[in-house]
């Protein structure tokens, strides 16, 4: 039964990582299961609304009830509702758009997103799932983890998102340290081009719980340097986020 439950678990993380549809012989070759095996977990799923059946091609995708389960998840969230206020006050103080991102697996979910307070055409990311080394958001938080479960994660599979990308674990560990010493990560196109993030960590009772950043244009953001306001603004709305969470004031990074 576990096992089973493990499996389903498996099906649904592959067709949520951005195939819109695969069929049983696509999730079989790319899981290593047993084609049988993932026909009868596929119609168990299929019965709970968790995926659905595409009548013409026969493949399959995520279903209505994944949505309600995120929905559920995100308003169960402590630091989204903990970072509610603080996120709309940092978007108008830097007059860029704020996400704040929580570490899954290899992944930061954005389980907040203000957009940026002017007229220009935007996308809500919430729910979107960034690989952690393409990411300021990421970086802030691998940086504060505890050393075997960083070593774990510079040691599994970095994809390259754009030719910015950090794949190197010598690099990306190098990276850290620094994030560690400064308290804000940055990055710079690394997911996508033209695109930059200055992020801080946000700590609660037990340690690092996410981070929060300002995500916008690279030119404009952080051009030849992060830009010294927005890291100000970032910096300090972390620890006020930090403080709601509970965090000891020891905890949370004090950097000048």
């Amino acid at each position: 039964m576990i096992r089973s439950v493990v499996r389903a678990g498996q099906i649904l993380k592959e067709l949520g990582s951005g195939a819109p549809r695969l069929g049983v012989t696509e999730l079989s070759e790319r899981l290593a299961m047993p084609k049988a095996t993932v026909y009868g977990l596929l119609r168990a799923l299929e019965q709970e609304d968790l995926v659905e059946r595409d009548a013409e091609t026969g493949k399959y995708r995520l279903g209505p009830a994944v949505v309600q389960l995120g929905n559920a998840y995100l308003d169960g969230n402590e630091l989204r509702a903990r970072s509610l206020l603080w996120a709309d006050s940092l978007a108008a103080r830097v007059v860029e758009a704020v996400r704040v991102g929580v570490l899954v697996g290899a992944n930061v979910v954005v389980v907040h997103h203000v957009f940026r307070p002017d007229d220009s055409v935007q996308m809500l990311e919430v729910g979107a799932a960034i690989p952690w080394h393409a990411s300021a958001l990421g970086k802030a938080i691998v940086a504060h983890l505890d050393p075997a479960d960083r070593a774990a994660l510079l040691e599994g599979g970095l994809p390259t998102l754009t030719g910015w990308t950090i794949v190197e674990p010598e690099r990306l560990a190098a990276s850290l340290a620094q994030v560690g010493r400064v308290g804000f990560a940055v990055e710079d196109q690394e997911a996508v081009v033209g695109e930059a993030e200055i992020a801080a960590a946000v700590f609660g009772r037990e340690g690092v719980v996410g981070a929060i950043g300002v995500a916008g244009p690279a030119e404009r953001l952080i051009g030849e340097g992060p830009h010294s306001d927005v890291l100000a603004a970032v910096r300090e709305i972390a620890r006020r986020v930090s403080k709601d969470m509970g965090a000891r004031a020891s905890a949370v990074p004090h950097r000048h």
